[in-house]
């Protein structure tokens, strides 16, 4: 059976959405969150971090999600593993850095318990001090399950998952289908909002505001819902699949604007060419990547569809990370709930690019930056820019999140291009109620 029958096969359709309310309280209460936490968050996969960072043996990487920190090693044969980042003698914080590199040993600050890349206890203080025996060779981090794909480590605390593949279905193969594993993240920014992680993430799931917040988009993307394509799937993951390089069917202007006149320059074509004609510049452009992309250092190209040459694919996880798709770079947008408070949420923004061979600066949504391994940034919402485009989506998340304590909001009143919405929650409440 090919990938696009076994889509088809995994595809639901709105007859199969349950429809729940989405009630206000589901952004702000604390009992709801601990539900989330405890039913949501502790049995799907996440992404710990990059391969790259991981691919010398002793790299270790920490990610943290709620209250719980969890630590990523390498060890000599190259094998990852995941464990619960903290000490089983008193419960220390393990590694306190989100990346070290050249670890021999893991050492427990406080009583200098020291641990192996297999998590085994190998050396403690006073082994013979201990009544119910020595810990050494006998006790070990608690290990978590650990996979790789698309060149990053995702990690998950319940045991009796399914695999990473199997828990994402056709989506993984959509998403190798890029050939990301060796691209490097040349952004890599997280902010503090003052919203619940739903509403980043319920933005993501619908392309209906876009007409509002990011009207620049239509100049070379086509924004018009009805070419636009939809996508459930069984898994609990979705797709919305965007044509790119071309104006929205909602612009009344007919001639090549700005960016996509230098995007087309970009590739040797004349926009100037194509006033009056502008929605064949998508497939021209797709014909030009594919006749000069790998002599330019576009390899990759050769594996991708034509649709993938131009187009934005929107893969979207449930329960809280969307991997924006295209040919040229691949974004990770993912808000992470807070620690403690369920008004407020940790937003990630990484980018990601291919290596093209003479490239060493490359344009991103914060700017230019070099073609490297980004540091990581963290700041405020306001306090610094975590991409134009999310900047514009992060406008209106604080005044919903105020909104939605409101007497007179009560439940989402959707449209039919909202359904990802609808099915976000839909989902959220088949874990909590133990449906999945």
């Amino acid at each position: 059976m090919t990938l696009e029958q076994r889509i088809e096969q995994e595809k639901i359709g709105r007859q199969d959405l349950r429809g729940d309310p989405i009630t206000g309280d589901r952004y702000y209460s604390r009992e709801f969150a601990a539900k989330e936490w405890e039913h949501v968050f502790t049995r799907t996969w996440q992404i710990g971090g990059m391969s790259a960072q991981l691919a010398k043996p002793g790299s270790v990487i920490t990610q943290a999600i709620g209250q719980e920190s969890i630590l990523m090693i390498s060890d000599e044969d190259g094998t990852i593993r995941a464990f619960y980042n903290v000490c089983p003698h008193r419960g220390n914080r393990l590694v306190a850095e989100e990346e070290k590199c050249g670890v021999r040993r893991m050492v427990c600050a406080y009583h200098s318990w020291t641990f192996s890349a297999d998590g085994m206890v190998r050396h403690v203080r006073d082994a013979e001090d201990y009544p119910q025996g020595n810990p050494v060779g006998k006790l070990k981090l608690k290990e978590i399950r650990c996979e790789t794909l698309g060149g990053m480590v995702w990690f998950n605390m319940d045991p009796n998952a399914p695999s990473l593949r199997d828990s994402l279905g056709t989506v993984a193969e959509q998403f190798e289908a890029y050939q990301t594993a060796n691209w490097t993240r040349v952004n890599w920014l997280t902010g503090l909002v003052d919203c619940n992680w739903k509403i980043i993430h319920d933005n993501f799931n619908e392309a209906y505001h876009i007409l509002s917040l990011h009207r620049e988009l239509g100049t070379f993307i086509d924004d018009a819902y009805q070419n636009t394509t939809f996508e459930l799937y069984k898994t609990g993951h979705n797709q919305m699949k965007m044509q790119g390089h071309q104006p929205s069917a909602n612009s009344r202007v007919n001639v090549v604007q700005a960016p996509l006149d230098a995007i087309m320059r970009e590739w040797d074509l004349d926009p100037e060419a194509f006033n009056g004609r502008v929605s064949e510049t998508r497939v021209a452009i797709q014909q030009q990547k594919r006749k000069l992309g790998p002599a330019r250092g576009h390899l990759h190209y050769a594996g991708v569809s034509d649709a993938q040459l131009t187009d934005y694919h929107h893969l979207t996880l449930f329960p809280n990370i969307t991997l924006t798709m295209s040919c040229d770079f691949f974004q990770v947008l993912r808000p992470m709930p807070h620690p403690t408070d369920p008004e407020k949420c940790l937003f990630d923004h990484w980018v990601m690019m291919p290596p093209v061979a003479g490239r060493d600066e490359v344009d991103t949504p914060t700017g230019k930056r070099k073609f490297e391994p980004a540091p990581h940034e963290t700041f405020m919402h306001g306090e610094a820019s975590i991409g134009f485009v999310a900047d514009q989506d992060l406008s209106v998340a604080v005044a919903q999140q105020k909104g939605l304590h409101s007497r007179g909001y009560t439940d989402a009143y959707l449209s039919g291009q909202e359904d990802r919405v609808r099915r976000l929650h839909d989902m959220i409440n088949e874990y909590i109620e133990g449906r999945r």
